[in-house]
């Protein structure tokens, strides 16, 4: 997910509700305090080390507060950045500049956070063939911005929405009678409706993966919540011939032996169900 997320129609949506949440019908304490002929200048500055995302969306929150706000971003996203750097100066008029701060920072701290839990997991990945992707446990309304943030961090981006691709968890096979049966109908919904998607199985035990390599026509096995020796066994039975997912549970200290079982994703919902806010301030210039 690249930059052109911000031409997506929801981040104006967003924006206009954060703003409206926050500024309501007016800053009164910005219009009591300051004239409004004033100019300043303010610096984003990082107050510790991680990854950088979310500066386009503060560029374009600013042009909602004000066109007449310049942003000059000092480093681009996914960047990594030190505690002390300036990230970005902004110039305008005072009143507006301290306006947008708020929302500016909401979205801004969270993105980084994100990105830089994110970098953390890949990098305790790295020389492993895992990849670590998302989920949708995110903050309702926020998706979009989530999982930029988490691609901003060096990630990959599992599905966006329900209709993206298919994933027969746990509850559809127990709806369904079975594995065997939740796949059957499945394909035979797809053909019949003419969806060209991936089809995705949750697995649970050993026994499941046995039914589903009979049956074929997947392309991605989950193994949800196996122990590690018995993840090494389903990796070797599935030998390649679908992808395999890790998930359930994964934390920064078991990531790296579930990578060096072979997977090829390893699902964590924590880089958006419960990141830390980045340490960001606005220093605003007299």
């Amino acid at each position: 997910m690249e930059n052109n997320y911000l031409q997506d129609s929801r981040i104006g949506r967003l924006i206009e509700l954060a703003l409206f949440e926050d500024v309501g019908f007016g800053d009164i304490t910005s219009e009591s305090t300051i004239l409004e002929e004033q100019l300043g200048r303010g610096i984003l500055l990082a107050k510790e080390n991680g990854i950088i995302s979310g500066l386009g969306l503060m560029q374009v929150i600013y042009q909602y507060v004000d066109s007449q706000i310049t942003v000059e971003p000092k480093l681009e996203d996914s960047d990594m950045v030190q505690a002390g750097t300036e990230i970005a100066h902004l110039d305008g008029p005072m009143r507006s500049l301290l306006i947008g701060e708020r929302v500016a920072l909401n979205f801004l701290q969270r993105m980084c956070g994100i990105a830089t839990i994110t970098h953390k997991y890949v990098h305790a990945v790295a020389g492993t063939n895992a990849k670590i992707t998302d989920t949708r446990k995110t903050v309702p309304g926020l998706r979009i911005l989530d999982k930029k943030a988490v691609y901003d961090g060096g990630g990959v981006n599992h599905r966006f929405g329900l209709d993206h691709m298919v994933l027969i968890k746990d509850n559809h096979i127990a709806a369904a009678g079975g594995i065997r049966n939740a796949v059957a109908k499945c394909q035979e919904y797809l053909t019949t409706q003419e969806v060209n998607v991936q089809i995705e199985v949750e697995t649970t035990s050993i026994e499941q993966i046995k039914e589903l390599l009979e049956m074929g026509g997947i392309n991605r096995i989950m193994l949800d919540n196996y122990p590690l020796e018995l993840m090494k066994e389903a990796v070797q039975l599935i030998n390649g011939k679908y992808e395999v997912e890790a998930s359930g549970g994964i934390t920064l200290q078991t990531v790296r032996p579930i990578a060096e079982t072979g997977v090829d994703f390893i699902s964590v919902g924590a880089l958006t169900h419960s990141p830390k806010a980045f340490d960001i301030s606005l220093e605003i210039l007299s």
